[in-house]
């Protein structure tokens, strides 16, 4: 096998400049998001010193996510979607300089730091779903496996930078100014949505009410193969999600500097920017399903031997390996579900996709920190990881047919005999 087939594919930003665009202002603003996400806690954590106020953190982002996230894709199965992201673009704006401006008056409220977060969080749970129906209708089906390894590379690659990069900041100048770099990066974010051709969603579409939420949710019961494929990301981020406990884990083994948490913290991403860049072969896997559950395993030991070690290096290489998993996993996985999904359900699917991947993880790290209350950290990383191994396998088992489903056509199967969206209450 020659590298060329082994790294990742970049034909989708030399092939559709409208997709390039979006992904460079994408990947810019996720970058301040990553470094607005790591001084949050940081801050947090200077005023409590609990692992628990850190967790809740992720409770704050989690619960929005949750009850508005099915809103928001119906919403973006009724309208114009590129419309609708450049309204969420511009309200995140404003919310992160209200983060600017209460680090500039020190006002060290806990309650203001979750109340801007929610914020945040609630106006995501609108723009995230619209967001992933881009992929399919900016590429051609060939390309979408490569189009989602690129947006994986993008995120990681700020999941990697952004804590780092963050913590440098914070140590030499403070909170302020890593708040103030996620505000500027919103301009190239408004950018390339601004420069998108208009995007109303294609076939019969009704308004965004609870039968539409509903015909959603159907649409993927009825798929067991979405279904798997969602049912293991849950297992693997409400059980195995260990970032919440990296502060105290950073303290009590580590040191407890703000550079050697952006170390830990940057770590599973640098796997993930790994896995990506050799991500060529996996368009080509015949079994995404198996290759999934393989990954949510991998993912799941490389986190309870996590909880293991009290060595740096030992710690930061399991924490890679688990991040090449991650990301792999989040590739088949993105691919399986834009192209067996017609373009009128993407915003209500790329919704339960956005609630299971914005907002489990962040319950998953509410439940590490909680666990670890009752415990220690270490024994919660352990725990949660081997859990994950556990809940894999009886996924593997209950559904045969995720485990052996082959790479999925351009289109949803029978997806003319699906039923359509209507305007009815």
């Amino acid at each position: 096998m020659t590298w060329r087939r082994i790294m990742i594919d970049l034909a989708p930003l030399r092939e559709a400049p409208a997709f390039r665009r979006l992904w460079i202002g994408s990947t810019l603003s996720a970058f301040g998001s990553q470094m607005t996400s790591f001084t949050v806690a940081f801050q947090v954590w200077t005023l409590t010193e609990s692992s628990l106020a850190v967790g809740a953190v992720g409770l704050a982002v989690a619960g929005p996510a949750i009850l508005f996230g099915l809103v928001g894709g119906a919403i973006a199965d009724s309208m114009d979607r590129r419309r609708l992201a450049l309204v969420a673009c511009v309200a995140q704006a404003v919310i992160a300089a209200g983060l600017v401006v209460q680090a500039i008056a020190g006002l060290e409220q806990l309650w203001l730091l979750y109340l801007l977060v929610a914020a945040n969080a609630t106006v995501n749970a609108v723009g995230g779903p619209v967001r992933r129906t881009f992929l399919a209708r900016l590429l051609d089906p060939r390309l979408v496996p490569a189009g989602a390894a690129l947006n994986m590379l993008a995120m990681h690659a700020s999941l990697t930078t952004g804590p780092m990069v963050a913590g440098a900041l914070v140590a030499g100048w403070g909170i302020t100014v890593a708040y103030l770099v996620h505000l500027l990066t919103f301009v190239a974010a408004f950018d390339g949505l601004f420069r998108l051709p208009p995007m109303p969603p294609e076939g019969e579409t009704g308004r965004p009410n609870l039968r539409a939420i509903g015909e959603g949710l159907s649409f993927i019961r009825r798929s067991r193969v979405i279904a798997g494929a969602f049912l293991t990301d849950i297992n693997a981020t409400l059980l195995g999600m260990p970032f919440a406990l990296f502060p105290a884990i950073n303290a009590a083994h580590f040191g407890g500097s703000p550079q050697t948490l952006g170390l830990l913290t940057a770590a599973p991403a640098v796997g993930g920017v790994i896995g990506a860049l050799l991500s060529g072969p996996v368009g080509r896997i015949r079994r995404p399903g198996r290759g999934i559950l393989v990954a949510a395993a991998v993912w799941g030991a490389s986190l309870a031997c996590f909880g293991l070690t009290t060595y740096l290096w030992l710690a930061l290489a399991l924490l890679v390996v688990a991040g090449v998993a991650d990301v792999l996993s989040v590739i088949m996985q993105t691919a399986l579900v834009q192209l067996a999904t017609p373009d009128n359900y993407r915003g209500r699917v790329g919704a339960a996709e956005f609630v299971v991947g914005a907002g489990v993880p962040h319950l998953g790290n509410f439940r590490a920190g909680a666990v670890a209350s009752l415990v220690s950290p270490a024994a919660s990383a352990f725990i949660g990881g081997s859990a994950v191994v556990a809940g894999t396998a009886l996924i593997a088992l209950a559904l045969p047919e995720f485990r052996r489903c082959t790479a999925p056509p351009t289109t949803a199967p029978d997806a003319a005999k699906q039923p359509q969206p209507t305007g009815s209450s």
